[in-house]
């Protein structure tokens, strides 16, 4: 089997590649926006900019599955003037694009790699995010992936392309950047945290967890049609995420007492609230459908995956 992934440079797509050093039926092809960001030895294309002029036909050619990683990303402090309509020419035309040419190009499947942003930005006490509920996208990031699961249905239906849909909460592992490196180099420099008095639950999702669900994805005949969400399954506080990922650094985290409710404060005075939310407030998925329908079962716990990552922090 040939699978064509996307992204192929980011941070999950360097893991998936990955997948035909594991696999000896599969062939891995990975799409670069330059082939100078190429990070291994595998058949590789260049695409250039992903929007709807986007030319896959080389690309898609003798491929029966497309994992689709390539995104205009959720970042802090967007300067663009409208990031609604730039989000939309990448993660909606851009994908609604790609998934035409797959369709006329004879392609089985197309596994989606959308978000928990598109269920919203977090969780009830006692609460879990699932598959059934009511999308309630909250940012231009988290409005361009529902809408492009929407797309995918309707290019399903017109074109009989099968679709996937694959939405994860935070992604973790080597090579992880934003909010989560972060939390490693702060552990590093041994920065006492007001954090010990935090009592959220948030589920994560280790990489190679993830692979692993989106091969499942890629290949077992019930994923067709079907929406996932997908974690590692044991939810965790930030306090016992941060003592986790320092005692897989030899950093133990140096925590100390502090009212949730003045650090919320602090963060509107100073301008840093969705900093501080992701770090407060709670955001639990139940992962149930992908063990119960196609049998998935993580090949990492949310413990091994931490320190896994910690690790090798540590040794770069």
């Amino acid at each position: 089997m040939r699978i064509l992934v996307t992204g192929a440079s980011g941070f999950v797509g360097r893991c998936v590649v990955n997948l035909q050093t594991k696999h000896d039926d599969l062939i891995v092809r990975a799409a670069f926006r330059k082939l100078g960001e190429r990070p291994g030895k595998f058949e590789a294309v260049e695409i250039g900019e992903l929007n709807n002029q986007t030319e896959w036909r080389t690309a898609l050619q003798k491929v029966d599955v497309v994992i689709h990683l390539a995104a205009r990303v959720h970042v802090m402090h967007d300067t663009a003037t409208d990031p609604l309509a730039e989000f939309r020419k990448v993660n909606v035309a851009g994908t609604e694009n790609l998934a035409r040419q797959a369709a006329a190009a004879g392609v089985r499947r197309l596994v989606y790699v959308s978000s928990i942003k598109v269920n919203g930005e977090g969780t009830q006490p006692g609460r879990q995010f699932a598959e059934t509920d009511i999308p309630n996208p909250q940012d231009p990031y988290g409005i361009s992936k529902w809408e492009a699961e929407q797309v995918l249905h309707q290019v399903s239906q017109e074109t009989g392309l099968e679709v996937v849909i694959v939405r994860p909460p935070l992604i973790y592992g080597a090579g992880v950047k934003g909010n989560f490196i972060q939390m490693l180099k702060v552990l590093a420099k041994r920065i006492p945290l007001p954090l010990a008095s935090v009592h959220n639950q948030r589920s994560l999702l280790y990489v190679e967890n993830l692979v692993d669900a989106l091969l499942l994805c890629a290949t077992h005949p019930a994923a067709a049609g079907q929406t996932y969400l997908v974690s590692d399954g044991d939810d965790i506080s930030t306090p016992e995420l941060l003592r986790q990922l320092g005692m897989g650094m030899g950093s133990p985290a140096r925590l100390f007492p502090f009212p949730p409710s003045l650090l919320k404060l602090l963060a509107r005075l100073t301008g840093k609230t969705e900093q501080i939310e992701r770090l407060l407030g709670s955001l639990r998925i139940d992962s149930r459908k992908i063990r119960q329908e196609l049998g998935w079962t993580p090949p990492y716990s949310t413990q091994q995956g931490l320190r896994l990552t910690a690790e090798q922090y540590r040794r770069t």
